[in-house]
């Protein structure tokens, strides 16, 4: 299995000006950070974790597959994804970000009941909540 996690390399800086979205984007690159670091025990191949950048041509950096949403009369490409490529090539979508810090955070769980290792994420009050 493969997953590669995508955020908006302007959002994890914080240059947005928006605190809580750069607080929680922080947050899923720091449980997918510990998740690749572990992957292994629980039987993951690769975790990529891609920054992306408006005029990026989908951002993708290994695995294909882009959330497309319909905004007034123009298509608008999801700066924010989660992609999960199991054995078979199925391909599993997770654009919320509620969504992709519960992943994650149920990985580490995952690999905490491997290791003696701690490997806990202390996620920011704005990621608590999400998956609260």
């Amino acid at each position: 299995m493969r997953l590669e996690l995508r955020i908006c390399k302007h959002c994890h800086e914080g240059d947005h000006g928006n605190a809580e979205k750069t607080a929680v984007t922080q947050d899923m690159v720091a449980c997918a950070e510990q998740v690749r670091e572990y992957k292994d025990l629980i039987g993951l191949d690769a975790l990529y974790i891609t920054k992306v950048t408006e005029g990026d041509p989908g951002g993708a950096e290994a695995l294909d597959v882009i959330v497309a949403s319909i905004e007034g009369d123009q298509v608008a490409l999801s700066d924010t994804q989660l992609v999960m490529e199991d054995g078979d090539g199925n391909m599993l979508v997770y654009p919320e970000p509620k969504d992709i810090l519960q992943v994650l955070t149920r990985n580490l769980n995952q690999i905490q009941e491997q290791t003696r290792q701690d490997v806990d994420v202390e996620l920011s009050p704005e990621g608590q909540a999400l998956i609260a």
